[in-house]
Formats: C-alpha cells, sequence, structure tokens
C-alpha cells in the first residue's frame, strides 16, 4: 500500500476506545488508545463540592472573636499548583447553611491560602436571626500572577440573611482585592473560615451545609 497523507486516508467510522493512534513522547513515537488519551478540560468546570455539613462554629463566654473552618469534605480539588493560575482565571463559590446570631453583631467569611487570606467578607453586622439559612456567593478573578506583591486577586460578592424580622432577607455586598501577599509561585490549597465577632456569646452559631467552587473562565 502506497505512503498517503491524512488527508488521503479513509474516514474511521465511530470509535470504540480500542483504536491504536501514534503519539511522539519524549522525541520517541510511541502508540496508545482512544481510552487512554488525556482531553484537555475547557475552561469551565467544577472544581469541588462539599458533601457534609460542616461543624458548627460557636460563640465565646469570654468576649473575644471565635472562628472555625466552614468545610467538611468532599469531592474534587480544592488546590491549585505552583505556577498554575493564569490570568483571566475566574471562579464562583457558593456556600450556605444556618445561622443564630443576635442583632448588630459581627460576622466574618475569609478565604485563604495558609497564613494568606484571599478574600475577606466582613466584617458584617448581622440583623437577628435563630436558625435561619445563610447563603454567600463569591466570584474571583486572578488579575496578574507572580510573586507576592506583584500576583492580584479579585473578589466580588453578596451575603444574603433570612431574619428572625417577618422573614426578611437582609442582603450585604462585598468587594475585595489582595494584590499585596497573594502568590501564584507557590502551591495555593483554599480554605474557608468563618469568623463570629467578640460580642458573639456561646448560644450563637454558624455552620454550612454546602460548598460548590467552579471554575467559569
Amino acid at each position: 500500500m502506497p505512503n498517503l497523507p491524512i488527508s488521503g486516508l479513509p474516514q474511521a467510522t465511530q470509535l470504540q476506545g480500542d483504536e491504536l493512534f501514534a503519539a511522539v513522547q519524549g522525541g520517541v513515537t510511541k502508540y496508545t488508545t482512544l481510552n487512554s488519551i488525556t482531553y484537555a478540560s475547557g475552561n469551565s468546570y467544577g472544581l469541588y463540592n462539599q458533601t457534609g455539613s460542616s461543624n458548627p462554629i460557636s460563640g465565646s463566654s469570654d468576649s473575644v472573636a471565635t472562628s472555625g473552618s466552614l468545610l467538611n469534605g468532599g469531592v474534587g480539588t480544592l488546590t491549585v499548583p505552583a505556577n498554575s493560575f493564569n490570568a483571566g482565571d475566574a471562579y464562583h463559590a457558593r456556600i450556605a447553611g444556618k445561622i443564630t446570631i443576635s442583632n448588630n453583631h459581627d460576622l466574618e467569611f475569609h478565604f485563604d491560602s495558609g497564613a494568606t487570606t484571599l478574600i475577606d467578607v466582613g466584617p458584617i453586622t448581622m440583623a437577628g436571626a435563630t436558625d435561619k439559612n445563610w447563603s454567600l456567593e463569591i466570584t474571583f478573578v486572578i488579575q496578574a500572577t507572580g510573586s507576592a506583591g506583584v500576583a492580584s486577586i479579585i473578589s466580588s460578592g453578596e451575603l444574603q440573611s433570612r431574619t428572625d424580622s417577618s422573614g426578611d432577607v437582609v442582603t450585604e455586598i462585598f468587594s475585595f482585592t489582595n494584590n499585596t501577599t497573594f502568590d501564584t509561585t507557590v502551591s495555593n490549597t483554599l480554605s474557608v473560615e468563618g469568623i463570629l465577632g467578640a460580642s458573639c456569646g456561646p448560644s450563637e452559631n454558624l455552620f454550612s451545609e454546602l460548598f460548590i467552587l467552579n471554575k467559569i473562565y
């Protein structure tokens, strides 16, 4: 059979997965099957989905702020390896759960990577709520990559909470930029922290029931 250009070969019918393909690896031509080929992900895909409620974070009787993790196991990953962020990458996170808090007491959320706060939500002065639903939605964008002082991450979103006042829903809008300590040259693993202000007592508490993180661009 004469050698033919690719365009001169007969077109294949529907592939079954065990067909052989040529691949160049380390300068050596090898073969693989369709089932073994890894496809690159698109711009938009799920990264992490929590599968259980977090442990409650309760206020203190010692007039100090209390904090704790709002995550509790899930599927996917919260880690971006070193030098894997690109300028223009965009993400969306939604976290929701229940809260009991007294009127005019403060609530805050931190999205961290190790000791670095990537997103700071609050402090927000809350309306009184007893075992009411809350929901926090955030979009964050990588504006620039590099070491601390060069890299930049900007976020914007809103916190909604149902209150004890005739079932009203209060919405707070926020934005935050970190262009001083954010570093994309190191591995970043996202954590989410809820913080009850120093005025919150032991009867006040907060926990999450879901957390979903998606890459949207």
